[in-house]
C-alpha cells in the first residue's frame, strides 16, 4: 500500500502567511473567544484610580476612624486646597508635614499615566502631577482625633506622613507601588503571585463600591458614630462633585442630616462648597419645605444662613420678623451681627408700615347725607358706630393692662419692725427715702410695665389679619357681628329699635369696609407658601384671607408682608 503524500504540508506556505491568512479569516471569532478573558491580579492588572482612592494620582491620606471602623481616602492636595480653607492651610509650606514618595520605575509610570488616562475618560478629576514627571511626588497625611475630653469636637490632624504603615504597605504589595514591588527578585514574585493577585482583585471591588477599607463587625456603631463617617463622606463627596447621600423622604431627617453637614462644611471653611448641594437637595421638598420653616423658622434661619440658601433664608426672615420679638433670646445668642442687623432693619419697616395704617385706620370716620362729618351733634346714632369700632380698635391694637400695684399699707402690715414694739427698722428703710417701702414697690413694679407699652407684632398682625378678611364685612362676621351691635346698642334704651339696629350695623359694616382698603398693604405676602396657593405678592392689588389655613394648621397669626431683596441677604449675591 503506497501512502499518498500530504498535500496540506506541501501547500501551506510559510508560517508568516498562514498565520496572517488564519488572522484575516476567523478574527471576529477569536476576539469573541478572548472577550471574557479577566486580567485581575496578572501583569496588565491596573488598580482603580477614582473616588474614595485614587491610588495613582492622590497625594492627600485621610485616615477616618470611628468606633471601630475606619474609611480610608486618597484624595489631591489641588482639588482639597481649593474647596477647603483647612486644608489650603494646612497643606501650605508652613504647617506641611508632607513626605516625599520614591519615583517609580519607567514601566510603572507609563502603565500608570494609561490608568489615569481611562479614569479621566470616565468624567472623574484625576491629577497628573509627578506620574509623568521626575519631580518627586509629596504626600500628605491626615487622621482624625476625637480629642481628650467629652464636649471635645473630632477634627482631622495632620500627620507625618513617613509613619504610615498602610501606605508603606500599599506600595510594597502594589504591582506599580515604587521600588520594592519592581526590585523583588522573579522567584519572590512567582511565591506570591496568588497572594498578590487576591488582593489586586478586592481591592478593586472595594474602589468600585466606595466602601469603607476597614469594618470591625464585632462593635456595632453608635449613632452619633455612624453620622459623623456619614458626614465626612458626603463632605469629600461634594468636593469631587457626587450628590451627598441624604434622606430624601423623610424631610425630618433631611434637616438634621444637612444641618450636621453643614457644621462640618463651617468647620473645615467649605460652606461655599457644601451650602449650594444642601440647598438643592431641600428645595426638593417644595411645599413641604415650607411648611417645615413656618413651623421652626428660627433653625430654618440658622440653615439658610449657613447654607446661602436665598429662598429658604428669605422664607424664614419672614416668620421671624412677623412674630417678633418671639425668639430674640436664641437668635441673639447663636445668630452673627451681620444677621441681627438684618433683622432689626426688617422689624423697624414693618412697624412703620403698621404705625402708617395704625393711624389711618383711628382717624376713619363717617359721613351724614349732608357730606358732613359725623358727630354727636348732627348724627348721634352713626357717632356711636364710629365710637364703638375705634373702641374695638383701641383695645385689639394695645397691650393687656399691667397688675394692679399692692397697696402702700398692705406691705408695711405685712412686715412687723424688728420687734421693738412694731416700729419699722431700718431694713424697712433700706429700699426707698425717708423709710417709705411704698416708693420701692412702686420702682419694681412699674419697670416690666414700661417695656410692655408697645403691643408685640404678632398680637397687632392678628388684628390687622381680621381687619382684612372680607368676612368682617357680614353681619356674622368675626367682630362686631349683630350680637355684639345688638348689645351695645341696648345700652341706651330710648335708641334701641329694630330699625335703628339695621341703620347702626349698617354704618359699621361701611366702617369694616373702610378699615379693610386701608390695612391692604399689610395683607400682602412674601411666603413661597401663600404664593403657591395663589397669595397676592406683598405689593399686589388683592389681599390674602385672615382664614388661610396656616401650615401649622392655624390661623396666620401675624403679618407676613416683608419683602426682602437680594441687598439684604448677609453675603455677596453673585449674578
Amino acid at each position: 500500500m503506497v501512502s499518498q503524500p500530504d498535500n496540506s504540508l506541501t501547500l501551506r506556505g510559510p508560517s508568516s502567511v498562514v498565520s496572517a491568512r488564519t488572522s484575516s479569516r476567523h478574527h471576529v471569532s477569536s476576539r469573541n473567544k478572548r472577550y471574557n478573558r479577566s486580567h485581575a491580579g496578572g501583569v496588565s492588572y491596573v488598580p482603580q484610580n477614582e473616588f474614595p482612592v485614587f491610588s495613582h494620582s492622590g497625594d492627600v491620606e485621610i485616615l477616618i476612624k470611628v468606633g471601630g471602623k475606619e474609611n480610608r481616602y486618597l484624595l489631591h492636595k489641588h482639588t482639597l486646597t481649593r474647596c477647603s480653607g483647612f486644608f489650603e492651610a494646612s497643606t501650605s509650606q508652613e504647617w506641611s508635614k508632607a513626605s516625599v514618595l520614591p519615583l517609580p520605575e519607567p514601566s510603572s509610570r507609563e502603565l500608570s499615566r494609561i490608568g489615569e488616562e481611562s479614569a479621566s475618560n470616565s468624567g472623574n478629576e484625576v491629577s497628573r502631577t509627578g506620574s509623568d514627571s521626575p519631580v518627586p511626588r509629596k504626600r500628605w497625611r491626615y487622621e482624625l482625633d476625637p480629642g481628650t475630653g467629652r464636649d471635645d469636637i473630632p477634627m482631622l490632624v495632620q500627620k507625618d506622613a513617613n509613619s504610615s504603615n498602610s501606605t508603606s504597605s500599599t506600595q510594597r504589595h502594589s504591582l506599580f507601588g515604587g521600588g520594592n514591588a519592581i526590585a523583588e527578585s522573579p522567584t519572590s514574585r512567582k511565591s506570591h503571585s496568588h497572594t498578590h493577585s487576591t488582593n489586586s482583585f478586592f481591592r478593586s471591588v472595594a474602589n468600585l463600591s466606595l466602601a469603607p477599607t476597614k469594618t470591625d463587625h464585632d462593635l456595632p456603631l453608635s449613632q452619633a458614630d455612624a453620622d459623623l463617617l456619614r458626614d465626612y463622606d458626603n463632605l469629600f463627596r461634594i468636593f469631587y462633585n457626587y450628590p451627598p447621600i441624604l434622606d430624601g423622604i423623610n424631610i425630618a431627617d433631611a434637616y438634621v442630616q444637612c444641618k450636621s453637614l453643614l457644621t462640618l462644611a463651617d468647620q473645615y471653611d467649605a460652606l461655599a462648597v457644601v451650602g449650594p448641594r444642601v440647598d438643592h437637595h431641600l428645595l426638593q421638598f417644595q411645599s413641604r419645605l415650607w411648611k417645615q420653616i413656618a413651623k421652626y423658622p428660627v433653625s430654618y434661619l440658622r440653615l439658610g444662613y449657613l447654607s446661602r440658601s436665598k429662598v429658604i433664608f428669605q422664607e424664614a426672615l419672614i416668620h421671624v420678623v412677623g412674630q417678633w420679638p418671639a425668639g430674640e433670646r436664641s437668635i441673639r445668642h447663636s445668630f452673627p451681627e451681620i444677621v441681627l442687623d438684618i433683622i432689626e432693619d426688617k422689624v423697624d419697616e414693618l412697624e412703620e408700615t403698621v404705625s402708617r395704617v395704625e393711624g389711618r385706620l383711628f382717624r376713619l370716620n363717617l359721613t351724614n347725607s349732608r357730606g358732613e362729618r359725623v358727630s354727636p351733634n348732627n348724627s348721634y346714632l352713626d357717632w356711636l358706630a364710629v365710637s364703638l369700632f375705634r373702641q374695638w380698635l383701641a383695645d385689639n391694637t394695645s397691650p393687656a393692662p399691667p397688675p394692679p400695684l399692692p397697696p402702700a399699707h398692705a406691705s408695711s402690715r405685712s412686715r412687723p419692725g424688728g420687734g421693738s414694739g412694731g416700729r419699722p427698722s431700718h431694713d424697712s428703710s433700706s429700699g426707698g427715702v425717708g423709710g417709705n417701702p411704698s416708693s420701692s414697690t412702686r420702682a419694681l413694679v412699674a419697670a416690666p410695665t414700661t417695656t410692655s407699652l408697645a403691643p408685640s407684632l404678632a398680637s397687632v398682625g392678628r388684628t390687622y389679619r381680621i381687619l382684612g378678611s372680607p368676612s368682617g364685612s357680614s353681619s356674622s362676621g368675626a367682630f362686631l357681628g349683630h350680637e355684639e351691635c345688638k348689645r351695645f346698642l341696648k345700652l341706651t334704651p330710648e335708641l334701641y329699635s329694630r330699625e335703628n339696629l339695621r341703620r347702626f350695623e349698617k354704618r359699621v359694616d361701611e366702617l369694616k369696609s373702610a378699615a379693610r382698603e386701608v390695612v391692604r398693604p399689610l395683607m400682602g405676602s412674601g411666603l413661597e407658601l401663600d404664593l403657591e396657593r395663589g397669595a397676592a405678592p406683598p405689593s399686589g392689588n388683592s389681599h390674602m384671607s385672615a382664614g388661610a389655613v396656616s401650615p401649622i394648621g392655624g390661623m396666620m397669626g401675624y403679618l407676613t408682608c416683608v419683602r426682602v431683596m437680594e441687598r439684604d441677604l448677609p453675603w455677596a449675591v453673585e449674578d
